[in-house]
């Protein structure tokens, strides 16, 4: 028998990935996204499947519909996109999780939360294993982001406390690969568009800054993972690969892979951007049996493929 699974922010970069995977497992789909940051070239592909179904809707207003399972992916998760209104950030985090959980609760669904690694704030542990609590500026730039998200998984765990609702908490450290925004500011997504067309690579600070990067098949693999393991684990679980590099080796490595002579160049760092980041992933595991398989290289290859068709 078929689920039906609803997925907000189904149009985004990683919820576009999810949607293809969830139909491609054989289930109905029903792809929920405001387009505030997600696409419809993302999931246009997907349309003339008689199982998908594409809704436009903002999670911070009430949603009604029976749904088996509940991917709850809607919130903008690059600084530009999310800074850029910071209170509509917040609001999508919150008052998105509230709805979604209230669904999940009417339905008996069970619901998982993207969560992130911005949780950890610019961590003072490293590599960061689910145990730290984190240290997050409450009153910064990323605080609509970092607290909107800490604040969700608070409420997470307050429903299934209190009300039983059946959830699942995953902490998504970085993700690359095809459909990232061109625009949105992150790293790798900036150094491939700007080696594309020669331009001059922007690092921020001396590029000593440490990120580890996932490519986005794996992401989904563990995603759907913990979705499928039983109620008795709940998360909070890291899914990002533990491959630790600094910002000057992947400029290095995107100009190398492209074949560009375009030039890196230094600009101040941004108020509250973490130092390091990297995940413990022996949760990830022991309890899913996932680890990341796509090295840095072959998942850069396959992510400047994409870029070469948009740019």
């Amino acid at each position: 028998m078929k689920k039906r699974v609803l997925v907000t922010g189904g149009a985004g970069f990683l919820g576009s990935h999810l949607c293809e995977r969830l139909l491609g497992m054989g289930n109905e789909v029903i792809c929920l996204d405001n387009y505030f940051t997600g696409n419809k070239q993302n999931i246009v592909h997907l349309l003339d499947n008689p199982y998908f179904e594409l809704i436009r809707h903002d999670v911070t207003m009430p949603f009604f519909i029976e749904v088996d399972e509940i991917y709850n992916l809607a919130c903008p998760a690059s600084p530009i996109h999310y800074q850029y209104n910071p209170i509509k950030t917040i609001k999508t985090s919150v008052s998105g999780a509230i709805n979604m959980l209230g669904l999940a609760k009417r339905t008996g669904a069970k619901i998982l939360q993207a969560s992130t690694s911005e949780v950890y704030g610019d961590p003072q542990i490293h590599p960061q294993p689910e145990s730290y609590w984190g240290h997050v500026n409450p009153i910064g730039i990323r605080a609509c982001y970092d607290e909107g998200k800490r604040c969700a998984e608070t409420l997470f765990m307050s429903y299934h406390q209190q009300n039983n609702v059946r959830i699942k908490l995953m902490r998504i450290f970085n993700t690359y690969g095809p459909r990232m925004d061109m625009n949105d500011g992150r790293v790798v997504s900036n150094f491939i568009v700007q080696a594309l067309r020669g331009e001059d690579i922007t690092i921020y600070g001396e590029g000593d800054q440490t990120r580890s990067f996932c490519y986005v098949d794996d992401n989904i693999n563990g995603m759907i993972a913990l979705m499928n393991t039983g109620d008795d684990f709940i998360g909070p679980v890291n899914i990002g690969n533990p491959g630790e590099f600094t910002i000057a080796q992947l400029a290095d490595e995107v100009i190398r892979l492209t074949g560009s002579k375009s030039k890196i160049v230094k600009q101040p760092l941004p108020q509250d951007d973490p130092m390091q980041r990297q995940p413990v992933i022996d949760l990830a595991r022991e309890k899913l049996g996932w680890e990341p398989n796509i090295h840095l290289e072959e998942g850069l290859i396959k992510t400047i493929e994409y870029f070469k068709t948009q740019i």
